[in-house]
């Protein structure tokens, strides 16, 4: 197979998993628009920070530069992408496409997604697709590792991608979120990351039924950055699956304004430490939502340098 775009060192999310290295990936947030500067500076800033970088796909439901061609631009500037693809924008002839070019271009891992729902974005009159949900989407890149498209008909050359999918750990109640995450590894999930964590002594205790339930598939902890109280507030009261706990609302609360910032990387560096020195899981996901310059920061505070795991 021809590979149009030209392979680089820096190894895939799936050879760091598989080498027993701790996972650290970071997030590009696409813009809105075609003023691509800041991104281009992000990605640069973490590539050689994080082994690789997730791209959002329309997330929120709001429209903006697309996940693939920040994928490509990641491959291009040297970095290693994590594609997400979510179900609710293109039906299932549009994503298989799109999966079909990505893997001409050399992009590997993919993240599915079933996709928030249109009403919480920007385009409110918009017709939402999901022709698929993330179940299917991992079934779907099954048949086509196979040789086949959804429809049965045979590939002229196939694909091989290493599939990833999401998991909540804190969701209430947590059984839904455990059958959904066995049915993930059923249709062919491999690893996973999951929604935002602060609780770590949940976090264990999601990790004990996970591992019950399967063993073999990789796990990576999902960690949003803090910046205010307010943020907190808002997520606890409007981010289902995501709760932060009265302990470290109250660090935010009392530290100085001008500090809150700061105190937010420190509570993420403390958890990244834990998560390696107590061998919590397989990797860490770090989403700092507009804040990507600091993710330099956080590792270093963490004690965290790729070229040394």
């Amino acid at each position: 197979m021809t590979v149009l775009i030209k392979e680089h060192a820096k190894p895939s999310i799936q050879e760091i998993l598989e080498s027993g290295k701790f996972l650290v990936t970071g997030e590009i947030g696409p813009p809105k628009g075609t003023d691509i500067d800041e991104m281009i500076e992000h990605i640069e800033l973490l590539k050689d920070k994080v082994h690789a970088m997730n791209i959002t796909d329309n997330q929120s439901s709001v429209m903006r530069y697309p996940s693939l061609g920040t994928a490509i631009l990641i491959k291009e500037l040297g970095g290693e992408p994590n594609l997400q693809v979510t179900c609710r924008d293109r039906n299932r002839l549009a994503i298989e496409a799109d999966l079909l070019f990505a893997y001409t271009r050399g992009i590997r891992s993919v993240l599915c997604l079933t996709g928030d729902s249109i009403p919480a974005g920007d385009h409110k009159e918009a017709k939402a697709v999901f022709d698929l949900e993330s179940v299917q989407l991992l079934q779907l890149i099954c048949n086509m590792e196979e040789g086949r498209d959804s429809g049965g008909n045979e590939l002229k050359g196939g694909v091989k991608f290493f599939k990833g999918a999401i998991v909540t750990p804190e969701a209430v109640p947590i059984e839904p979120q455990m059958l959904k995450f066995e049915k993930k590894i059923e249709a062919g999930a491999q690893w996973f990351q999951t929604q935002a964590v602060y609780d770590m002594d949940n976090f264990k205790r999601f990790m004990e039924k996970a591992r019950k339930i399967s063993d073999k598939v990789y796990i990576c902890c999902g960690l949003v950055l803090l910046t205010s109280p307010g943020q907190i507030k808002y997520m606890n009261a409007n981010v289902p699956g995501v709760f932060v706990p009265e302990n470290l609302a109250r660090e935010m609360e009392d530290a100085p304004k001008e500090e809150r910032l700061n105190y937010g990387i420190r509570i993420m560096a403390r958890q990244i430490r834990q998560l390696i020195d107590e061998k919590l899981c397989d990797g860490v996901h770090i989403m700092a939502i507009g804040k990507e310059s600091v993710v330099p920061q956080i590792l270093e505070e963490a004690g965290v340098d790729i070229t040394k795991m």
